[in-house]
């Protein structure tokens, strides 16, 4: 009897929630039972609160049943779901589920569908498509397709990607490097975890494209610690593209070198800045360097420097096996292609929804999300992480775009939207924002390092009803000398939340009528 393939996700959302019991009951269950199956443990589909999502292959295609427990897979099995049967469990073909069919793709396109660590897997799903093109054209050639593109960094300001590479690439230096920054901190985010845990050989070709694109030789990805199941993905597929020379010297004769090492960060959120993440990768305190010079020319221990985020370094190989204009098409106005979209916070159905750029934060939400999981309307959302604007519900039209969300006001950053309903304080989530900056500042410039510390404690007496109206006026005066005094982003963000939330939510800074706070 030939096996059957049954999916199982060791995706860290799905072994947060008992996916190695379920594979091993169905293992037990299969044996017992004389079934012959064959467990692929992929990445995740993205759809977390199905998770552990169980996807068997069937003659029609693959058969989605979750979430599953350990203690339902007799039951599953007694209903046969090894040949697709229903079962109150069941989805029916994961490619026909509403959350999936409509989305567009591009950068997770595998991602849940392959084995993570197999290069068999990966080139036969189109891994490596971009490499072996990328090896027939020259250095400038395939900074002018990334440039054409349209690609924009896919994280704070939305920088396009090929202007950086061209700094590199004529940058005059006898070694040069490419730093792939995955010190994904920001609240709701989970993008760069699920790629590197599901398609993790999608980084290495983007990042060796890069290095051959600006004549790099070494390569570091700058992991967090918090992502162990990450790390350990990430060092096998690293391990075995060495093996089959994806990356080494000269890469399958190509006259190409490449090098690419994991080195993970020591849990400070502002090394997730480029500059913070360089010191750190040299072994110093993760603290942010004065601008300019920047690090396209003067990066990682001095050489030129290309430094992307892992959702723009996994864009490129899109963008070399489909052409700048096949890539260029997605997307509106100045931004192009798709963005892995993240839902969280209260939210009904929570994960990873990528669409082309100009979606609107509506559809996202309620189209894809399913509202509020408490069921209460909604009443804010964040996007963009922790240093993000508050988003009233109202405005909920907005398309969710760089020029667009600028001009609200607010950014779009990694991606990331934290869903709150009618029961948030806003008063709060200011004080969070101001209370985040003082623990997570580097402590190198004033602005960020004192006024985040005089912001919280002026927070603390609009929250408690003291002085309101003068406390709100020196809190916008201290929140513009962070925005226009601070070095980095992490003081001259900061702000943002907090006068989004004044701005749309003043009720919730009036005096609190005693007994009510």
């Amino acid at each position: 009897m030939k096996p059957i393939t049954v999916y199982v996700p060791c995706d860290a959302a799905a072994l947060s929630v008992g996916a190695d019991d379920v594979a091993a009951a169905i293992a037990a269950e299969a044996l017992a039972r004389h079934r012959p199956v064959t467990i692929i443990r992929n990445g995740s589909r993205g759809m977390l609160w199905l998770e552990p999502l169980v996807e068997v292959v069937t003659e029609q295609g693959r058969v989605a049943f979750g979430p599953v427990t350990a203690d339902a897979v007799a039951e599953l099995f007694d209903a046969g779901f090894l040949d697709g049967q229903p079962h109150p469990l069941g989805h029916g073909l994961t490619e026909e589920m509403a959350f999936l069919k409509h989305q567009q793709r591009l950068t997770f396109a595998r991602c849940g569908v392959t084995d993570p660590v197999s290069v068999e897997d990966y080139r036969a799903h189109g891994g490596f498509v971009g490499l072996e093109r990328a090896l027939t054209l020259s250095p400038a050639e395939i900074v002018a397709e990334v440039t054409q593109s349209g690609l924009r960094g896919r994280g704070g300001a939305g920088f396009p990607t090929g202007i950086k590479w061209n700094t590199v690439l004529n940058a005059s230096a006898q070694e040069k490097f490419i730093c792939c920054n995955a010190d994904e901190g920001d609240s709701g985010t989970f993008a760069d975890r699920m790629i590197i845990e599901g398609d993790p050989f999608l980084l290495i070709e983007g990042m060796t494209i890069a290095a051959m694109a600006v004549g790099a030789r070494q390569g570091y990805i700058y992991l967090r610690s918090e992502y162990p199941h990450a790390a350990a993905t990430l060092r096998e597929a690293i391990r075995r593209a060495y093996e089959q020379d994806w990356l080494g010297e000269n890469i399958h004769g190509s006259g190409h070198d490449f090098h690419l090492e994991v080195r993970l960060g020591a849990g400070s959120y502002v090394c997730g800045e480029e500059t913070a993440m360089l010191e750190s990768l040299e072994g110093k305190r993760g603290i942010v360097r004065a601008k300019p010079p920047v690090p396209a020319l003067h990066g990682l221990f001095g050489q030129p420097t290309v430094i992307n985020n892992v959702l723009t370094l996994t864009s490129v190989p899109v963008v070399l096996a489909k052409g700048a204009d096949y890539y260029r098409d997605f997307g509106a106005g100045r931004s192009h292609g798709t963005q892995p979209f993240q839902l969280a916070g209260n939210i009904q159905r929570g994960g990873l929804v990528e669409l082309a750029f100009g979606v609107s934060l509506h559809d996202l939400i309620y189209r894809f999300g399913g509202g509020t999981a408490s069921g209460r309307p909604l009443r804010a959302i964040q996007v963009g992480g922790p240093l993000g604007a508050y988003i009233p519900a109202s405005q909920l039209g907005m398309a969710a775009d760089y020029e667009s969300m600028a001009e609200a006001g607010a950014m779009l950053g990694h991606g990331g939207i934290v869903v709150f309903d009618d029961s948030v304080r806003m008063d709060r989530m200011a004080h969070f924002a101001m209370d985040f900056c003082v623990v997570e500042s580097c402590g190198k410039c004033t602005p960020c390092r004192i006024g985040a510390v005089r912001g919280r404690e002026v927070l603390e007496k609009i929250v408690a009803g003291q002085d309101v109206a003068d406390n709100l006026a020196l809190l916008q005066d201290l929140c513009t000398v962070m925005a226009d005094g601070s070095m980095c982003a992490m003081g001259g963000l900061t702000p943002l939340p907090v006068r989004s939330a004044i701005r749309h939510f003043p009720e919730d800074f009036a005096p609190i009528p005693e007994g009510l706070a």
